[in-house]
């Protein structure tokens, strides 16, 4: 878990692509169906590292094998404090194979839905861009 975190906590979206497994599901606070795959879930990632301000984990919750964690954040998005909790788990290679984010209060979730709906172009463009250049063997 600590690869994780260490990624997300420095916004540093290489490292937190190279946590994912290729086969990684990503769950949404906001959205009706999950998101499968590695390129897509890492344009969301993207899209949140430029939509949460003052990002902070304050709480990590794990299992006794290591392979489930509840990692309890705090952020801003659009002046609206958020709370929130990174629920993830790791396959059997240590990579995030499910990833699924709840966030409260409800404004601060609709705050969040508005956001990131601004972003979903760019993150449909960056997932559509990362399937093309691994199909081309780059």
């Amino acid at each position: 878990m600590h690869s994780f975190r260490q990624a997300v906590e420095t916004h540093d979206a290489a490292a937190i692509e190279a946590t994912l497994a290729d086969d990684v599901v990503f769950t949404s606070p906001v959205a009706f169906k999950p998101y499968p795959g590695k390129a897509i879930t890492a344009a969301i990632l993207r899209g949140v590292l430029r939509v949460f301000e003052d990002f902070r984990y304050v709480r990590e919750i794990v299992d006794a094998n290591g392979r489930d964690a509840a990692l309890v954040f705090e952020a801003t998005v659009d002046g609206k404090h958020v709370n929130g909790c990174d629920f993830v788990h790791l396959d059997e290679q240590g990579k995030v194979d499910e990833l699924t984010v709840m966030v409260r209060p409800l404004s601060a979730a609709t705050a969040l839905a508005e956001a990131m709906g601004a972003q979903f172009e760019q993150i449909q463009r960056e997932a559509t861009e990362r399937i093309q250049r691994e199909a081309a063997g780059a």
